[in-house]
C-alpha cells in the first residue's frame, strides 16, 4: 500500500484528484470506478476545476458507479444517480453513454445485478476504482459479514450506515433500508485502488483496515491483498 497522510481535507482531496488526473491523461479512454458520499465531493469538485482550466477531458473516460440505493429512481434528489449529476457528470464533458449506476427501480434485482456485473466485464475491468471508507469499515455498501459477496448484489444496509446516511435525508425513517452494490470482486480486480479517508472518526476503521487481519467483519481489508493501493488521509484519520 501506499499512503499519503494529508493535513486536512483540502488536501486530501487535491492529491485524490492529482491520482485521478493523472490516470485520466495518461489513458484517455480510463474505466473509472466511482464512490459517493461525503468523502469524495472535494475530489470532484477539484477535478471541475481543472476541467475547467482545460487541463482535463473526459470526453473517453467510462464511470462505473459503486451502488446505488434500492427503490430510488434516477431523478430522486436522495438517488446516486442525482448525486453524481450534481457534483461531477454535469459538470464536465463526460459523456452520458458511458456513464453507469446500478438501477434503483429494477424489478428483477438478481438480473440487473448479473447485467451489471457483465457490463464491467464489457468495459475490460476497472483501471481505477475510487473508494471512501464506511465506519464500520464498508466499501460500496458491502456491510461486515461472515463472508465475502463477490458479485454485484442486494444488500440489507447495516443500522451504522443507516445512522451515518441519515444526515443526507430529511429523517432516518427516509434512508432506504436496501442498495445495489459492486461486490468484492469487481472491486479487487480493478488495476488500481484508491481510497480517501478524512476525519478522525474513520482513524478505528481505516487502522483495522491497514493493520488488521483480513476479515469480512472489517471489509476493506481485503485491501491488503491488492497489489497497488492507495490511501490518502488527513491527519486525523491517520493518528
Amino acid at each position: 500500500m501506499n499512503i499519503y497522510k494529508e493535513k486536512d481535507y483540502a488536501a486530501v482531496s487535491r492529491r485524490a484528484a492529482n491520482i485521478i488526473s493523472a490516470q485520466i491523461i495518461q489513458k484517455p479512454d480510463s474505466v473509472l470506478g466511482l464512490a459517493t458520499g461525503s468523502s469524495p465531493i472535494g475530489t470532484y469538485d477539484q477535478l471541475i476545476e481543472w476541467y475547467q482550466k482545460g487541463d482535463l477531458d473526459f470526453s473517453k473516460v467510462s464511470t462505473i458507479n459503486l451502488d446505488e440505493y434500492l427503490g430510488l429512481a434516477a431523478n430522486d434528489p436522495n438517488s446516486y444517480h442525482y448525486f453524481m449529476n450534481k457534483h461531477l457528470f454535469s459538470k464536465v464533458n463526460i459523456n452520458a453513454e458511458k456513464v453507469h449506476l446500478p438501477d434503483g427501480t429494477a424489478l428483477d434485482i438478481e438480473t440487473e445485478c448479473n447485467t451489471y456485473d457483465s457490463m464491467i466485464g464489457s468495459l475490460g475491468g476497472i483501471d481505477l476504482q475510487l473508494l471512501g471508507l464506511g465506519h464500520n469499515g464498508h466499501i460500496g455498501f458491502n456491510e461486515p459479514s461472515d463472508s465475502y459477496t463477490a458479485g454485484t448484489h442486494l444488500v440489507h444496509l447495516s443500522q451504522n450506515t443507516i445512522e451515518a446516511n441519515a444526515r443526507l435525508f430529511s429523517s432516518i425513517n427516509d434512508v432506504p433500508r436496501k442498495a445495489i452494490t459492486m461486490g468484492i470482486r469487481s472491486i479487487m480486480f480493478a488495476k488500481r485502488i484508491l481510497l480517501v479517508v478524512s476525519g478522525a472518526d474513520k482513524a478505528d476503521a481505516l487502522h483495522k483496515t491497514i493493520y488488521g487481519p483480513i476479515t469480512p467483519q472489517v471489509p476493506a481489508s481485503i485491501l491488503q491483498l491488492h497489489p497497488n493501493v492507495s490511501i490518502v488521509a488527513d491527519e486525523a484519520a491517520l493518528r
